[in-house]
């Protein structure tokens, strides 16, 4: 998997980049096919935001499904685990559809033995 790190108006701390590939790399254990994930930060030096000033979107781009995740906070590692949550429960839904499961009726299983 490919990650990709955007900043717009913002300076990231020199162990995001571990932090954010430590994190993505789990989502390995789903069988969804990723190729590239594009993480984009942006800070809003607007002092009405306040508590939100930090927002981190999630993109995925490959031959699997297009995920997007979009969370904000007060800062942008706080903003990038809300992120990483929303994207997880979205490659867990994706890995739980495919699975092969039998909704065969008894009559079925007993005609084919």
């Amino acid at each position: 998997m490919n990650i990709v790190l955007h900043t717009r108006n913002a300076q990231v701390a020199a162990d995001f980049q571990d932090i954010t590939e430590e994190k993505l790399l789990t989502m390995n254990r789903f069988s969804v096919a990723i190729d590239r994930v594009e993480i984009e930060v942006i800070h809003e030096a607007n002092p009405k935001h306040g508590k939100s000033s930090h927002r981190v979107i999630l993109t995925s781009h490959g031959s699997g499904p297009l995920l997007r995740a979009e969370a904000a906070a007060f800062n942008d590692l706080a903003a990038f685990d809300l992120a990483i949550t929303s994207f997880e429960l979205q490659i867990r839904k994706i890995h739980e559809r495919s699975k092969d499961i039998g909704h065969d009726s008894v009559r079925k299983r007993a005609s084919s033995q």
